[in-house]
């Protein structure tokens, strides 16, 4: 591994910059998973279920907004792009924690189709700073930093909301994001070059799917909803009448089940997400739900880098039902030391689950139909994350925080077997 390529790409300057206003940008939206739940738990007297609902319609709004603002960014430039997220961050998330669960969903939905698209911007503009092989090394040190802020930031939004600051801390949330759109304004950094070199889509697409991986196991939303983007860049250009005759060919029985593999990582991850909150927050342990964040999301940081360096494969079915196994014992931890060790296990096989099933799609599907199978994969993985929430929350109130690591974890293994036993059946009937 050559390190010193990292040395050259930081000591281009707006590269440093980029990376720099990215990270920051990042950290006000990693916190804010945490305290939206612990603000309608606490603060506004809800259940696990009415919060992962809440989790749900925002995930909702970020996937069907994320076409959208990614293609403002293309037709009227970032500036442009960037003055309704601008003001809709600054606004929304000022009024959410004064207003009642019925209108905060309302507001978490705009919230959601508004938000920065820090992701994609990002991406774009260091696929037209660097090119050739800095790409993938300037695309790996912004997941690097992604991955930084995704353990520390649900520890701040933590001990923000359990201090009883949680109105504070969704203000603060709105505004600092608010601020890097301004920063990214000010900036302007390119998402277009004159001349895009013939590795450019695919490199972008590269960039969204390590995005992916990099924003699990915490923070799936954004990253997955703006796979859906990259992925319709050819179509938005063959016009409708070609859209529309586009076929699903590429839609095989081996697709289909990478595509549910993907919802249950998404429902089983977003599921945990809940689920540890609400076991150290029903256990008087609040103020250390950060620090089993930090656990979990290490171990998919190590998880990922020693499934990188594996020469064989293996199958994201089993990954996943390695996962959400692994996840059931998370239900029945005693204290905070035993939960950050359970959650070590499940964590590990976090990204080697995302970054299987990527890589499966990349091999089931033709090229020139890759990135179009990519958006649907990025699609059923929002999906998942929106079902596992409020699914984890309806267990957690009806029966106590073990449950919802039970019920997630339960389904993505029935999930899991259902799909070994189709696929023996297949195999049989093939044979046969």
């Amino acid at each position: 591994m050559n390190f010193a390529l990292y040395k050259e790409l930081l000591a281009i300057k707006p590269v440093r910059r980029l990376l720099v206003v990215g990270m920051i940008a990042r950290i006000p939206h990693s916190a804010a998973g945490v305290l939206l739940t612990l603000h309608i738990v606490l603060t506004l007297g809800e259940g696990y279920a009415a919060a992962g609902a809440a989790a749900a319609v925002m995930t909702i709004g970020i996937a069907v907004g994320a076409p959208w603002r990614g293609r403002r960014v293309d037709t009227v430039g970032l500036r442009r792009a960037l003055i309704p997220s601008v003001i809709s961050e600054a606004v929304i998330w000022s009024v959410v924690p004064h207003v009642s669960y019925e209108w905060l969903l309302a507001l978490v939905f705009v919230g959601g189709l508004l938000t920065l698209p820090i992701f994609s911007v990002v991406r774009q503009s260091l696929g037209v700073l660097v090119n050739g092989d800095q790409r993938r090394t300037a695309f790996a040190l912004d997941a690097i930093t992604t991955e930084l802020v995704f353990m520390i930031g649900p520890a701040a939004g933590a001990i923000v909301a359990t201090t009883g600051y949680s109105v504070i801390g969704l203000t603060v949330v709105g505004v600092s994001t608010s601020v890097a759109g301004l920063f990214l304004m000010w900036f302007n950094p390119p998402t277009r070059s004159a001349a895009a070199d013939a590795d450019y889509e695919a490199d972008q697409q590269e960039g969204a799917e390590v995005a992916v991986v990099a924003a699990a196991p915490a923070h799936l939303q954004e990253a997955a909803a703006e796979l859906a983007p990259v992925a319709a860049g050819g179509l938005r250009r063959t016009g409708l009448r070609d859209k529309a005759a586009h076929n699903f060919a590429w839609f095989t029985a081996a697709v289909a089940a990478v595509f549910a593999v993907a919802a249950g990582a998404g429902m089983v991850l977003s599921g945990t997400d809940v689920g540890i909150v609400a076991a150290l927050e029903i256990g008087g342990h609040q103020a250390e739900i950060g620090l089993v964040f930090i656990f979990w999301c290490a171990a998919s940081v190590v998880g990922g880098l020693l499934y990188g360096a594996m020469h064989r494969p293996v199958s994201p079915i089993l990954l996943l039902l390695g996962m959400a196994a692994l996840t059931i014992p998370m239900g029945f931890a005693q204290d905070t030391l035993t939960l950050c060790l359970l959650s070590l296990l499940p964590g590990l096989l976090c990204a080697p689950v995302l970054s299987s099933a990527s890589e499966k799609v990349a091999d089931l599907v033709e090229e020139d139909r890759r990135g179009e199978a990519m958006g649907w994969y990025g699609s059923a993985l929002t999906a998942g994350v929106a079902l596992g929430a409020p699914l984890a929350g309806v267990f957690i109130d009806g029966i106590g925080p073990s449950a919802g690591f039970v019920s997630v974890g339960t389904a993505g293994v029935v999930l899991c077997l259902v799909g070994l036993v189709l696929q023996y059946r297949r195999r049989r009937r093939i044979a046969a």
